[in-house]
């Protein structure tokens, strides 16, 4: 006789999950076909963009509907993909790729020249290291990359070992390629917490569906983030290793705490804010009894790493802002809210987007403290103490504006597996979770591309650009002073060592103030009497970025351009659709 007959309750058992069976697989199937769906229609709607069209919402009014639709394919088949225990971890990994490609790959595919003049910067700090023996010669108010050079130094050296020219070959694909490499440690912290498939892939694709501060591209900050996950990962893969152990079966062995500390010297050298990130976040991990066998040495670690090298490398440096930190420290309430107010001289379709931010900002927020209080079993985990441990920082300083900003970037990585154990909990109704799900993925994905793509009419840079930069770089006698209205060209900083550089927008408030009401009279005052040989850059980008941020009215490069053309002593040099540069001496500005 046969199990099933003599247990027939197995049988009906058997026969239901059989047909459970051929019902999904239809959407078994769904869940394998979305993924290079998706992604051929990503390709062809690239074919279409017309990058001209961009306002003051970036990207978002030029990409075409056939990528919206790619983007909702793409969330669709991987919430049936995750839901679905026959896909395989391959097809995860795949989706999850493929919405890094769709966010961070869609600019280098569209853009002929790097995109973000802070990573133009960079390149010019790099071609410094490789031209003057490793350090940035004359650094004036570039001192601070010689204090934490770790990223410029490790670049130079696979410049070397390479033999390219240039880091511009490669820098265009650090966002994809930054991201790409974070997905092993965000999984590795994820699964050292839970085995449930829904919550680990399910919280990875929400932290990158959230992450829109936009700190990936070529940079100190993208590289000690990525290192600082890294850092997370093993601490949390040794926090596992011990659960169900003896507390002895968790020490560290010099073999796998070597590694750690490696990582952290490399933090420490090259950024100096990650540092801090990393001591709060193993401190908040430190607070539980059961984890201080594992946790602190490492915390002392990198105590110890970041004391010895701000005691020496970067002494200079934190010698002469101990002034600002003290005050910094004094006004908590003024850094917490630092860098999201002052928007009304933005153009009104940043409002928006900034607004956008704010609001998926706080709906990670609160979605993460809604978990810690309706899933008890997330508090014996590290993730809420991760996600909360960047929060001092926050009253500690403004970081130039931009701490709000940089604390959601570092409590991210928990908030997004908080956001993924409330919502993809298993429990009765898993279809209508499921749907829920989808819907909400796509809500926070809508508010990442307006955070990511809303500032692109000053962050792409055109080929006239560019080559009106490398014609000053290339034709400016050493001593001579380079004039541009902000800082929002590509190449400014190239040769900065052999020039005078002069932002008009980050003068002081008399040039500031001149330069609105008399745009030739605020130059001269910027300038004064000394200069022998000058040249003056305007172009696209720094129109752009008056527009859309207000740091200096929107028509003022245009009306210092009309002064200029009419004034005695300028001789228009080059012009591009883009960019046009004037030459001037001592009988043009301040003669």
């Amino acid at each position: 006789m046969s199990d099933s007959a003599a247990h027939p309750a197995g049988a009906v058992r058997a026969a239901r999950a059989v047909r459970a069976d051929r019902a999904f697989e239809p959407l078994a199937f769904a869940a394998r076909a979305a993924l290079p769906l998706a992604l051929l229609l990503w390709l062809l709607s690239l074919r279409s963009v017309d990058l001209d069209r961009m306002g003051d919402l970036g990207l978002l009014q030029v990409l075409p509907a056939l990528y919206w639709v790619a983007v909702g394919v793409l969330t669709a088949g991987f919430t049936l993909a995750v839901a679905d225990r026959r896909t395989g971890t391959g097809w995860l990994v795949g989706y999850l790729l493929g919405l890094i490609a769709m966010i961070h790959s869609t600019p280098a595919v569209l853009y002929s020249e790097l995109r973000y003049s802070w990573a133009w910067k960079h390149i010019a700090v790099i071609d410094a290291v490789l031209n003057h023996g490793g350090s940035v010669p004359h650094a004036a108010d570039l001192a601070i990359y010689n204090q934490w050079p770790g990223f410029f130094q490790l670049n130079a050296l696979l410049l070397r070992a390479t033999g390219l020219h240039s880091a511009l070959g490669y820098a265009a694909w650090t966002p994809p390629v930054v991201n790409a490499l974070l997905l092993a440690p965000l999984l590795l912290v994820y699964r050292s917490v839970s085995r449930d498939r829904r919550l680990v892939w399910g919280g990875v694709w929400i932290f990158y569906s959230c992450s829109w501060v936009g700190q990936d591209y070529f940079s100190p900050q993208a590289f000690a983030f990525l290192l600082y996950v890294v850092v997370l990962a093993l601490v949390f893969r040794q926090l596992s290793a011990g659960s169900g152990r003896p507390a002895a079966g968790r020490v560290w062995t010099p073999g796998r705490l070597l590694p750690v500390l490696v990582l952290q010297a490399a933090i420490v050298s090259s950024h100096q804010l990650t540092p801090l990130m990393m001591v709060t976040a193993l401190a908040a991990l430190s607070l539980p009894r059961a984890n201080r066998r594992v946790t602190v040495p490492p915390l002392l670690g990198a105590v110890l790493l970041m004391l010895l090298w701000d005691a020496t490398v970067a002494r200079p440096y934190i010698t002469a802002n101990l002034h600002s930190f003290g005050t910094a420290l004094l006004s908590p309430d003024g850094n917490a809210v630092a860098g999201i107010a002052g928007l009304g001289a933005a153009a009104p379709g940043q409002v928006v987007v900034d607004w956008i931010d704010r609001g998926l900002t706080a709906t990670v927020v609160l979605l993460a403290l809604l978990c810690f209080v309706r899933r008890p079993w997330v508090r014996r985990s590290g993730i809420p103490l991760i996600a909360a441990s960047p929060l001092p920082l926050l009253v500690a300083n403004s970081y130039g504006g931009e701490m709000i900003f940089r604390v959601y970037l570092f409590a991210l990585p928990g908030s997004a597996f908080l956001i993924a154990a409330l919502i993809l909990q298993p429990g009765p109704r898993a279809r209508l979770r499921e749907a829920g799900a989808f819907v909400l993925a796509l809500a926070l994905l809508g508010g990442l591309f307006f955070g990511y793509y809303g500032k692109e009419l000053m962050n792409r840079f055109t080929p006239g650009e560019v080559s009106a930069a490398g014609y000053v770089t290339a034709t400016a006698p050493a001593g001579s002073t380079v004039v541009a209205l902000t800082g929002n060209v590509p190449g400014f900083y190239q040769d900065y060592d052999r020039h005078v550089l002069i932002q008009l927008s980050q003068e002081s408030d008399d040039v500031t103030t001149l330069l609105v009401r008399d745009p030739l009279a605020g130059l001269e005052l910027a300038v004064g009497d000394q200069v022998r040989t000058g040249y003056l850059l305007l172009s696209r980008g720094q129109a752009a970025e008056c527009y859309l941020t207000g740091v200096l009215p929107a028509d003022t490069m245009a009306r210092l351009q009309a002064a200029v053309a009419g004034a005695p002593g300028f001789t228009e040099v080059y012009r591009d659709p883009d960019a046009v540069v004037y030459r001037f001496g001592p009988t043009g500005v301040g003669g």
